[in-house]
């Protein structure tokens, strides 16, 4: 009876093993950064709030940094975005530029850097998103973050990057519009970008980056290493607390 007994524990053992190999064959590799999800938007272009709302939806779900970045452009035409800066503006652009585009569009998002949608397609924004998580990473920096600073490992197979700062808002701020599109609408914003800082470039070797102080209080902060301007973006990195 005994040797039957660790004949049986022997074999539950095996298939709980087989079983594991199995479905780790079957799982597709996962990249250790969040997927980064910018939205360029105005307030007063009508076509944004179902992108907007999209971006909103998937801002809570875990390993996604949902950005929202308000363009100025729209201002001219009746409501000027209270969230808007030409930082933002010129964000887009480097996107487009780096694609060979000549016009900047609202709603578009932009998922890793590496594709672009309008947005306003809740299952398209799900499948973009899937893709990224898919999509693993050859290599991918570290960071450690520490009182005003901010340091990225060696990697020596990195090519040179953009390192930047992004503070946002993480509440749901909701905007009464008075003019414009969208005219005596209540617009719903969340994960809303305050700053946008360019800490400097990284060539791959270890590098601490002095972060400066904040012009908001309350808000939250990551890093986005990108591979130059309009580029892929190669890691993410959140600050740790609240």
């Amino acid at each position: 009876m005994a040797a039957q007994s660790f004949l049986k524990a022997m074999l539950g053992a095996w298939l709980l093993i087989a079983c594991s190999e199995a479905c780790f064959a079957q799982t597709p590799p996962v990249s250790p950064n969040p997927v980064v999800v910018e939205l360029f938007q105005s307030q007063g272009c009508s076509s944004c709030p179902p992108a907007e709302a999209n971006l909103n939806a998937v801002a809570g779900e875990p390993g996604i940094l949902a950005l929202s970045f308000g363009v100025t452009y729209w201002d001219s035409l009746g409501w000027k975005d209270t969230f808007a800066t030409t930082a933002y503006t010129d964000r887009q652009w480097a996107y487009a530029h780096r694609r060979g585009r000549d016009n900047v569009w609202t709603p578009q998002i932009y998922v890793d850097g590496h594709i672009d949608l309008v947005g306003t397609d809740p299952a398209q924004l799900a499948t973009a998103i899937a893709q990224a998580r898919r999509r693993a990473m050859a290599t991918s920096p570290s960071f450690s973050w520490q009182v005003n600073q901010l340091l990225i490992g060696k990697d020596a197979s990195i090519s040179p990057c953009d390192v930047w700062l992004v503070r946002y808002d993480t509440r749901t701020i909701q905007v009464g519009i008075n003019a414009g599109e969208n005219s005596g609408r209540t617009l719903p914003h969340r994960n809303v970008v305050r700053e946008l800082i360019h800490l400097g470039r990284w060539d791959g070797s270890a590098r601490t980056f002095i972060l400066p102080p904040p012009a908001l209080n309350g808000l939250s902060t990551t890093a986005l290493v990108q591979s130059g301007a309009g580029g892929d973006i190669i890691g993410a990195s959140k600050q740790p607390g609240p």
